[in-house]
């Protein structure tokens, strides 16, 4: 299964209606099959306001193999840490049977 991934588009708030209807209807015609999107309010007085559009789009094949390198890096960087710790303290930790993620210690 392929992931989504979540995107934005701001709209500024300085337009007439016409124009944000059209804008609007723009970003609508232009949004995956299955993209669950939402329209939100943000920003304040001090920065001004914008409306933000949420949305889920397919994960592009660059998008995910730069998760795949680095999630893989980290898995490994994780798991070098956990020997290098395990090897200070003299303790090794195993993954209990039945019992997901838990960890049990032995000394």
């Amino acid at each position: 299964m392929r992931r989504r991934v979540k995107d934005y588009v701001d709209v500024e708030d300085l337009l007439s209606i016409d124009e944000l209807i059209e804008k609007l209807t723009a970003i609508r015609d232009g949004l995956p099959e299955d993209a669950d999107a939402e329209m939100r309010l943000r920003g304040d007085e001090v920065f001004g306001h914008r409306l933000t559009i949420s949305y889920f789009r397919p994960q592009t094949a660059e998008e995910a193999e730069i998760d795949r390198r680095y999630s893989d890096e980290a898995r490994e960087a994780k798991q070098r840490e956990l020997d290098r710790l395990q090897a200070e303290l003299g303790v090794v930790c195993y993954a209990a049977p039945g019992k997901r993620g838990t960890l049990r210690i032995v000394a």
